[in-house]
């Protein structure tokens, strides 16, 4: 990828992860996650779905499974040809296609299946915007932690896992 792609340093309780994202295939979700991150958003969020061998999602809920309220949900760029593989980041969403705001995941293994296949809602997929550069080796300890149910919600880790801070890496 291109020099001038964005870093985020995602300080979280077991360790940094460093993602480089990808603004010429995903422009309006790359501009989304940083305004996010510039605001300090994520700041003393949770990694609140850990599910080992799929993926490990954070950036919309607190320690006690309250949703921050993020702002305006954005058009979905899946069709932009990056597949969802190990140490990607891609944006969670609802069943509706163009759902996403803030909370995103990384891909623990390839997991093909959430790639644009389609226009239809079913197979249009989850979009793919960064990929993990340093700090794989974090994620797969995030990957590992014991999980439960909570406040309604399944696959949480029991002991929480922070996301710390979010900040740009400035060039």
């Amino acid at each position: 990828m291109s020099e001038q792609n964005p870093q985020v340093a995602l300080e979280t309780s077991m360790g940094i992860i460093t993602i480089e994202l990808f603004k010429e295939k995903a422009p309006i979700t790359v501009r989304n996650f940083l305004g996010y991150v510039k605001d300090g958003f994520y700041d003393g969020l949770i990694f609140h779905r850990v599910i080992k061998d799929f993926m490990v999602q954070g950036g919309g809920m607190s320690e006690s499974l309250e949703q921050k309220k993020p702002k305006f949900a954005i058009k979905n760029e899946a069709a932009n040809g990056l597949s969802n593989t190990r140490g990607t980041l891609a944006m969670a969403r609802t069943s509706v296609v163009d759902s996403a705001t803030s909370q995103f995941f990384i891909n623990t293994v390839d997991n093909l299946f959430l790639n644009h296949k389609g226009k239809q809602p079913d197979s249009f997929g989850y979009c793919v915007f960064g990929q993990v550069i340093e700090g794989m080796d974090v994620v797969d300890k995030i990957r590992e932690v014991k999980t439960g149910n909570k406040n309604g919600h399944s696959d949480v880790p029991v002991e929480p896992v922070f996301i710390v801070s979010a900040k740009l890496i400035e060039a």
